[in-house]
C-alpha cells in the first residue's frame, strides 16, 4: 500500500523535489523533524529573513494516570494487566499496574480511571492472593468511589456454576460505591485471547479523555514497567520423553508419573516455582463416541479436530445452550427453561449430553458446541541447574466413575496411557513470579506439598543444592501409604543425608486408622514452625485449592494462636503479614 504524501501539491517546490521531501520527511522520527524546524529557523534568523508572527504552540499536557488492577491465580489476569499497560502508554497513559495482594483500598478513590482484571476461582471464590483486598472492597466501610471511571475484564471457566463471579461482583460493587462504569463488563472463558484483547481496545477508547488538550507526552519502553509481568514468549516448543516412570508401587490404587523432558534447542527458559502447560490429546475412543452419537463417524476432519483442538469433555449450561440452539431439541430446551440444567450436568460430559439427547448434527454445529483444547499447567519439578536442558513434571492419572460411566483426566491419562519414552509433546512454560524461592540464599523455607504438590519443591530443593544456599528446607508431604505412594522417597532421603533437606515430616492418612494430613503434622511441629517463622523463615504450600491449603493456613492460624498466646483475631493478623510481606505464598489448583 502506497504511503499517503506528506506535502500538498500546493507547495512551493516541484515535483522531484516533493517526492524528495516526502521521502526524508515520512522516515524521520517527531525528534527529527523538531530539529529540524528549529534548524530552518535559525538558518532564516542567521540571514536576516523575515520571521511570521509565531504561533502559541499547544503546551504538552502530561500523560493521564491509568490504575490496572489484577486478581490472578494462574497468571492469566496478570499477564493481560501487562497488556493493558503496555498499550495504554502507546495511547497516551500513565500506567500502573496493582497486583490485589498489594492494593490499599482506601486509596482505591484518588485513581480516577481503573481497569480491573479479575479471574474467578474454585466455586466463585476470588484468588487467593486477593482475599483481603476483595473481602475489603465488599464490606460494609469500604470507601465511596465517587468519580472514579471503571471498566471490569472477568476471567472464568464455563464448566464452573459460578461463571466468572469475582468479576461480576466487583463490577456491581464498584457501581454501588459510586464508580461510573464507562463499558459493559466482559466475561471471558479460558479462550479468553480474542474477547480479551477487543475488551481492552474498547476500555482504553472509553477511558481517553474527552477533549485532548496539547502534545502528549508519553514513551513506550520495551521493558516492563515496574509491577508488570516481564513479556513471555506464547509460542508452545516441542520436547522428547526421556523418562516415563509411574512413582506408585504396582499395589497402589494411584498411579503418578514422573515424565522428564528434553529440548533439542535447550529447555526454554524457567524457574523453580513455574509451570509447564501440556498440549494434550483427547482420548480416541472417547471421540469415537461422540461422533456416531452424532451421526458423523464418516468424517475424519472432524475426527483429528476433536482429537487435538476441541474440548470434547467439558459441559457446561453454557454448552447445553449452544446445543439446544443447533439443534432445536425440545426435551433439552425443557431442562434449561426449567432451570435444572446446572444439576443435571453436575458430573456428566458433553458425551451424556448426546446421548441423552439424540440428535442430527452438523460438523459445523459440532464444533460450535464445544470450545478450544485448552493446555494443562502442571508445576515443574526441576531445577535447570541441576537437570541441565531437561524439564521435569509429576502428573497423577485422574480417573473416576460417575453417572455410571468410567471418566478419565484429558491430560493425565493421555500422558499416562498413550505416551511412553521417546513420544513428543508440545508444551510452553507458564512463569509464576508469585511463588518463588527468597531472594536471600540464607533464608530458611518452610514447604507443604502433599502427594503432586511435592513437584515445585522437589524444584526447589534442587535449586537450594545446586547453588549451595545456605538455608534450611524443612518439608511436609503425606499421600495414602508409606508403602506405596511416598514420591520420590530415595531421592528425598539422599537429600536428607547431603544436607540439602534439613529435615522432612511425613503424614500418610490411611496407614492407621485414624487419617493423618499435613495440617496435622505441621500442627504438631507448631512450636518449631512459628519458631523458624519469626526468625524469617518462608512458607509455601502447594496442592488441592479446596480442603488442603485451606485446613493449612487454618492450622498455622491455631499454631500462632497456641504457641504466641494469641486471640484468634490475632493470630490471624500474624499469618495475614506473612501473605503481605510475600512470606506466605501459595501454589494450588
Amino acid at each position: 500500500m502506497s504511503r499517503s504524501a506528506l506535502l500538498p501539491r500546493t507547495a512551493p517546490f516541484g515535483d522531484a523535489e516533493r517526492a524528495h521531501l516526502d521521502a526524508a520527511l515520512g522516515a524521520a522520527t517527531p525528534l527529527q523533524r523538531a530539529w529540524l524546524t528549529g534548524f530552518l529557523a535559525g538558518l532564516d534568523a542567521a540571514a536576516g529573513a523575515p520571521a511570521e508572527a509565531p504561533q502559541p504552540a499547544a503546551p504538552p499536557r502530561a500523560a493521564e494516570p491509568l490504575t490496572i488492577l489484577f486478581a490472578s491465580e494462574s497468571g492469566n489476569s496478570e499477564k493481560l494487566a501487562g497488556d493493558v499497560a503496555k498499550l495504554a502508554r502507546k495511547a497516551g497513559f500513565k500506567p500502573k499496574v496493582v497486583d490485589f495482594a498489594d492494593l490499599d483500598v482506601a486509596a482505591l478513590p484518588r485513581e480516577k480511571r481503573v481497569v480491573l482484571i479479575a479471574a474467578t476461582w474454585g466455586e466463585g471464590e476470588p484468588p487467593a492472593r486477593a482475599v483481603r483486598a476483595y473481602n475489603e472492597i465488599m464490606a460494609e466501610g469500604a470507601p465511596r468511589l465517587d468519580g472514579v471511571e471503571f471498566g471490569v475484564l472477568a476471567l472464568g471457566d464455563t464448566s464452573y456454576a459460578e461463571f466468572c463471579a469475582v468479576g461480576k461482583r466487583l463490577d456491581a460493587r464498584f457501581e454501588a460505591l459510586g464508580g461510573r462504569r464507562v463499558l459493559p463488563r466482559v466475561d471471558c472463558d479460558l479462550d479468553f485471547d480474542k474477547p480479551a484483547a477487543g475488551w481492552i481496545k474498547d476500555a482504553l477508547r472509553a477511558l481517553a479523555p474527552a477533549e485532548p488538550a496539547g502534545n502528549v507526552v508519553a514513551v513506550d519502553f520495551a521493558r516492563a514497567a515496574p509491577g508488570e509481568a516481564p513479556e513471555v514468549s506464547r509460542e508452545p516448543v516441542t520436547a522428547e520423553v526421556i523418562e516415563h516412570v509411574n512413582l506408585n508401587s504396582s499395589r497402589s490404587d494411584k498411579e503418578t508419573v514422573h515424565l522428564a523432558l528434553a529440548f533439542e534447542d535447550g529447555a526454554p527458559a524457567y524457574e523453580p516455582g513455574d509451570s509447564l502447560e501440556l498440549y494434550p490429546e483427547n482420548d480416541p475412543a472417547l471421540v469415537e463416541e461422540i461422533l456416531r452419537a452424532a451421526g458423523l463417524e464418516g468424517d475424519d476432519a472432524l475426527r483429528r479436530a476433536l482429537l487435538a483442538e476441541r474440548d470434547i469433555t467439558t459441559l457446561s449450561a453454557a454448552t447445553v445452550e449452544r446445543f439446544v440452539k443447533a439443534t432445536g431439541h425440545a426435551e433439552a430446551r425443557r431442562l434449561l427453561e426449567a432451570n435444572e440444567v446446572r444439576a443435571w450436568i453436575e458430573g456428566r460430559h458433553l458425551i451424556d449430553l448426546l446421548e441423552t439427547y439424540p440428535a442430527k448434527l452438523s460438523a459445523e454445529g459440532l464444533a460450535e458446541i464445544t470450545r478450544p483444547l485448552p493446555p494443562r499447567a502442571y508445576s515443574i519439578a526441576s531445577s535447570r541447574k541441576e537437570v541441565g536442558d531437561e524439564a521435569h513434571l509429576t502428573i497423577a492419572a485422574v480417573r473416576y466413575t460417575s453417572h455410571g460411566r468410567a471418566r478419565t483426566g484429558v491430560a493425565s491419562v493421555h500422558v499416562a496411557d498413550r505416551i511412553r519414552t521417546g513420544a513428543k509433546l508440545k508444551v510452553r512454560v507458564k512463569p509464576n513470579r508469585h511463588f518463588r524461592l527468597p531472594a536471600d540464599p540464607a533464608t530458611d523455607i518452610i514447604m507443604v506439598g502433599p502427594g503432586t504438590g511435592v513437584a515445585p519443591f522437589r524444584a526447589f530443593v534442587q535449586e537450594r543444592r545446586a547453588t549451595a544456599a545456605p538455608g534450611r528446607n524443612w518439608l511436609f508431604f503425606g499421600d495414602r501409604r508409606f508403602t506405596h505412594d511416598f514420591l520420590y522417597q530415595l531421592e528425598w532421603q539422599d537429600a536428607l543425608e547431603d544436607g540439602s533437606l534439613h529435615r522432612i515430616d511425613v503424614a500418610f492418612s490411611r496407614d492407621q486408622p485414624e487419617k493423618i494430613y499435613v495440617q496435622d503434622r505441621l500442627y504438631a511441629q507448631r512450636r518449631e514452625v512459628v519458631e523458624w517463622l519469626e526468625n524469617g523463615a518462608h512458607f509455601y504450600i502447594c496442592g488441592d485449592a479446596k480442603a488442603m491449603a485451606k485446613d493449612v493456613r487454618a492450622a498455622l492460624v491455631r499454631a500462632y494462636a497456641e504457641v504466641r498466646a494469641l486471640s484468634p483475631e490475632a493470630a490471624e493478623a500474624a499469618v495475614a503479614a506473612l501473605e503481605k510481606a510475600k512470606r506466605y505464598q501459595q501454589d494450588v489448583y
